[in-house]
């Protein structure tokens, strides 16, 4: 099975011309300073396929020399974000890291807002629920609420999807102009998952023109096998999608005929009335 992962390598996000404050290169700046972008490579280099990491693998991922990588493992120990195995001398993440985890979700107003709204729909519906927002060309989950129903416990808070073979990463995209729409598809490494995914771009932007029409997108098997998902947008005042809800279904729960309708009218509803409370707010 596939399981989603965090990105092992930080990304440098290019701009379009359609693209929302576009701008030069920030790694060009001589206000940016590479020694941090340097440690989180080494934190990233931690992607959760190894609990562990020898300095030599952490060399190896993040390409840096074995001095450099000496001393930037060292440093992070040294600040409580690495633990060193005294046995086996390898190094892996520290619980000290869940603090920016802790920080983000209680200080992040989506969320907040979110919350309770989310904790309805799976109240009402007993699957699981979620919260995404767009980090580049992936959607992240920043809350979710499971059911004992749930289908996949492997995706969890913080988990990365990609964005086209998606239910929310689709809505969320279905908010966006064409020209922003195909430089993320661009930057994105479109491959088949299953059997199902869409993962063709004229096939993906012709999928986003339906879901502009119908206001909810759905996917079946395009991720995770046997995984149904239905999503609907979260917007500002511009139109502008600023995260999305979604309902995921395991397909032996899923009756079409009945379901997809009935779960598109609750996440359009849910999305909506979070939106309308922030802008009221």
């Amino acid at each position: 099975m596939t399981t989603a992962k965090p990105k092992t390598a930080l990304k440098k996000k290019t701009a379009s011309a359609d693209v929302p404050e576009a701008a030069a290169d920030p790694t060009a700046s001589s206000l940016y300073v590479q020694s941090v972008e340097k440690a989180m490579t080494v934190l990233t280099a931690f992607d959760g396929s190894k609990r562990q990491l020898s300095l030599s693998e952490i060399a190896a991922l993040t390409g840096f020399d074995m001095s450099a990588t000496q001393r930037f493992t060292y440093t992070l120990a040294a600040l409580g974000y690495l633990f060193k195995d005294p046995d086996s001398r390898k190094y892996e993440l520290s619980p000290k890291l869940l603090d920016f985890t802790y920080h983000y979700l209680t200080s992040n107003e989506l969320v907040s807002r979110a919350t309770p709204y989310l904790q309805q729909l799976g109240s009402e519906t007993e699957e699981a629920t979620n919260l995404t927002v767009l980090d580049d060309t992936d959607i992240v989950f920043v809350l979710r609420i499971v059911s004992r129903n749930v289908f996949n416990a492997h995706v969890i808070t913080g988990s990365r999807l990609p964005a086209y073979c998606t239910a929310p990463g689709l809505a969320i995209l279905a908010t966006f102009g064409d020209g922003e729409i195909d430089d993320i598809l661009a930057r994105t490494n479109l491959v088949a998952y299953t059997s199902a995914t869409v993962h063709q771009p004229r096939k993906i932007k012709e999928r986003i023109a339906q879901i502009r029409k119908q206001g909810y997108a759905h996917t079946e098997d395009e991720y995770f096998v046997s995984d149904i998902s239905t999503a609907a947008a979260i917007t500002n005042a511009h139109g502008r999608a600023v995260g999305a809800v979604n309902i995921a279904v395991a397909r032996p729960r899923w009756q079409a005929d009945r379901d997809e309708r009935r779960f598109a009218d609750l996440v359009i509803s849910t999305a909506s009335a979070i939106s309308s409370r922030r802008r009221a707010e």
